[in-house]
């Protein structure tokens, strides 16, 4: 009898101190109203409840739909509380500074306190600690809400057998959580705000999975090791994925299946329309075939205006009277200052010189072959380029041993307008262009190299100060890129499930990174090339894939240049994986430490790319930043390429002063700089470009001569997003 009254009592105890707080009814909100006091909030970028005010219009807006809407109501969507919903907007609008078009989520957010009012009441009145449920009686503290009525008909809702059944599926499947949330009322938008204020970041908004693990993150500061586990394989799997699916990348590491409308990892409000990702249904047969009927007949007009531009009006070869009798359109008659192009694997400037548009003229006592003029080439921009018509009186093949005497060169890659700086000759040096039948060829070659060579000097004194004072002005002349391959990609893409989010992928073979591998690229990729947006490591794969085929193989390149992977050697790895990305380093170094070789480090920095070269040989690294920075700013960066290159000398048993043992060569390149926050992956393969075409193993500490200039244009930008359309298409990645 004892024990039956200390636990009647114990009971009693228990209900009265249920909760210490009162009721929230949100006085001073009101109360503040009444003295002319409307408070504002704040939204982000995807449209969630962030500070100031985001805590308080929540709290308000469930007093309110505790107040208006009772808890019999299980169906938000009823009609039926249309007026009572009308209410709470307007009392929201009266005490609030919101627009209209906020009242979506507000009624959403009030939808779902109800539910969660609703949870409370039956978990905290009618079940024991075992979850049996219990005939309790309505609490004192919510009669001012609740009726009797009401109270008996959630009661009889909660008992009733069918409702027990789908709550015990429910409780079932949410309890024991393998990763719980642990920011209690906090909520992923404001979990976001204040990440972003601690970090003192410019960024709007952080990648899914990092929130994810940040809302997992207890008191004690320190991450489960399973919860550490899911984001380092998301971190792996960012370096292949776009930085934009945020959502592929947490469910790819979660390995759980995903329901409508959900954005995991970025909590209450956001959903894939507010993200825009759209989801279409596949195109019919049907609409296929007539897509793929005007993709023809567009490649087939792409191919005739090529071959109509590559087969000028020159009259036949073998009409020897008419040749070069018509002066080109663009070559003024007579003998003209030029630059000399090849437009294979890509267009590029090869050689400086001096173009003969003369009537009748002859090369080496031969006729020129059709379409071409003849050329004096004077300085070798490419070295290593291969001249388009090789001469039959000379073992010249390349632009460089062609220094000083005459070519054949294709009209169309042709530019006129480059004035080569000379210096006065006395009449004695002179010699006459149109007596080159009466002095040998050696003589004129010799005369030629010297001239060329004063000349060069001069041009580089001169260029240099035309870059320092126009800022802007290219000293390397090219070819204004077209949009087609942009326009030709991006209408083969729309007849696959590529916009509706399949994937491809591109082989990168064990020659380009030191592994095999297969690259999966996808929809976000595609349109970061043709919304020009910031890139991301799938583009910068393929496009290195791009370099490696068309420049670095065909011209032997890869014996003397190489490549790291950007997904294993970035400063999201360096900090998380040292030791990975030391052992991937190094092995990569220890495959070729038999010759002198410059290897390419496209570096993410986490939101933004730089450029790496380094010559593990000589133990010099070049640093290029399009933004200017110092490889101060990453030190975690500069000590492991430090201690990969110390471990690869050691390795090479090379015996060092303890004065030289940490003596490796950082050289900051003073690189073209962009001029936005979005340009630097364009930038970055902009410098790996313009290294391979010179094919030179040392980078000058003021950038290249050749291809020097204060800032890249757009038409350069551009000439980038092409090659990689182009690419793109012959590799055929939409079938």
């Amino acid at each position: 009898m004892a024990d039956d009254q200390h636990e009647e009592v114990s009971k009693k105890v228990s209900a009265e101190e249920e909760i210490r707080r009162g009721i929230t009814v949100m006085r001073r909100v009101v109360q503040g109203r009444s003295r002319g006091i409307i408070l504002d909030v704040c939204w982000n970028n995807q449209g969630q409840l962030i500070e100031p005010n985001g805590h308080t219009l929540t709290s308000f807006i469930g007093a309110l739909v505790r107040n208006e809407i009772p808890i019999t109501c299980d169906d938000w969507r009823n009609k039926e509380l249309n007026e009572s919903k009308e209410k709470i907007w307007s009392e929201i609008k009266r005490c609030f500074n919101i627009e209209e078009e906020r009242r979506g989520f507000c009624m959403k957010l009030a939808g779902k306190l109800l539910r969660g009012f609703r949870t409370f009441l039956s978990s905290k009145f009618l079940k024991d600690a075992d979850g049996n449920f219990v005939d309790a009686e309505l609490p004192k503290k919510y009669e001012s809400l609740i009726s009797a009525e009401e109270w008996e008909a959630f009661k009889s809702k909660r008992q009733d057998p069918v409702f027990q059944r789908i709550s015990a599926t429910n409780q079932e499947r949410a309890s024991s959580p393998a990763y719980p949330y642990r920011k209690g009322r906090v909520g992923y938008g404001r979990l976001e705000q204040s990440m972003l204020q601690k970090e003192e970041s410019s960024e709007t908004s952080l990648p899914a999975h990092v929130l994810w693990k940040e809302a997992r993150v207890g008191k004690s500061g320190v991450p489960q090791e399973e919860v550490l586990h899911v984001y380092q394989k998301c971190e792996e799997l960012s370096q292949s994925l776009s930085p934009d699916d945020t959502k592929g990348i947490l469910s790819r590491a979660l390995d759980v299946p995903e329901y409508s409308g959900r954005v995991r990892g970025k909590g209450f409000g956001v959903t894939p329309t507010s993200l825009s990702i759209k989801k279409g249904k596949a195109p019919s047969n049907r609409e296929l075939h007539a897509r793929l009927e005007a993709m023809q007949a567009e490649l087939d007009a792409l191919r005739r205006e090529r071959e109509a531009s590559a087969s000028t009006v020159y009259r036949d070869a073998s009409d020897k009277n008419s040749i070069n009798c018509t002066f080109q359109p663009n070559i003024p008659e007579g003998i003209s200052h030029c630059q000399l192009y090849l437009s294979s694997p890509y267009y590029r400037m090869v050689g400086k010189g001096k173009v003969h548009n003369v009537s009748g003229v002859l090369l080496h006592t031969r006729e020129l072959p059709a379409g071409c003029l003849k050329v004096l080439v004077d300085i070798a921009v490419e070295p290593n380029a291969a001249l388009p018509y090789p001469s039959d009186d000379s073992d010249a093949t390349t632009v460089h041993e062609a220094v000083g005497s005459f070519v054949a060169w294709p009209t169309n890659l042709i530019c006129v307008g480059y004035e080569t700086p000379t210096k006065s000759k006395s009449k004695d040096n002179a010699i006459p262009r149109h007596t080159e039948s009466t002095v040998s060829r050696k003589e004129l070659q010799e005369n030629e190299v010297s001239n060329a060579s004063a000349q060069q000097k001069k041009e580089v004194s001169n260029a240099s100060a035309r870059v320092k004072s126009s800022g802007a002005k290219k000293t390397v002349a090219r070819k204004k890129p077209t949009t087609k391959y942009r326009s030709c990609l991006r209408t083969f893409l729309e007849m696959t499930d590529i916009p509706t989010g399949g994937v491809r992928t591109v082989h990168m073979e064990v020659g380009i990174f030191g592994f095999a591998h297969d690259q999966m690229i996808g929809n976000e990729d595609f349109m970061q090339v043709f919304s020009h947006e910031e890139i991301g490591v799938t583009v910068v794969n393929t496009y290195i894939r791009f370099l490696y085929d068309k420049l670095m193989r065909p011209n032997d390149l890869d014996e003397s240049f190489g490549f790291l992977a950007p997904a294993t050697v970035n400063l999201g790895l360096i900090l998380s994986r040292p030791d990975t990305v030391t052992e991937y380093v190094l092995r990569i170094l220890n495959d070729n430490k038999d010759a002198e070789k410059l290897f390419f480090i496209p570096f993410n920095t986490g939101g933004h790319w730089l450029f790496l070269a380094i010559n593990p040989i000589r133990e010099i690294v070049y640093y290029l930043d399009s933004l200017g920075n110092d490889w101060t700013t990453y030190p975690d960066m500069k000590d492991l390429i430090d201690t990969v290159l110390q471990a690869f000398r050691a390795q090479r048993d090379i015996q060092t002063s303890r004065r030289g043992a940490n003596s490796i060569t950082w050289i900051k390149v003073a690189c073209p700089q962009q001029r936005n926050q979005i340009d630097c992956g364009y930038f970055m393969l902009r410098f790996m470009r313009d290294t391979l075409a010179l094919g030179r193993l040392m980078i000058p500490t003021d950038y290249f001569e050749e291809f020097k200039c204060a800032f890249y244009t757009k038409d350069q930008v551009d000439e980038i997003k092409e090659e990689w359309c182009q690419f793109m298409i012959e590799l055929n990645v939409f079938s």
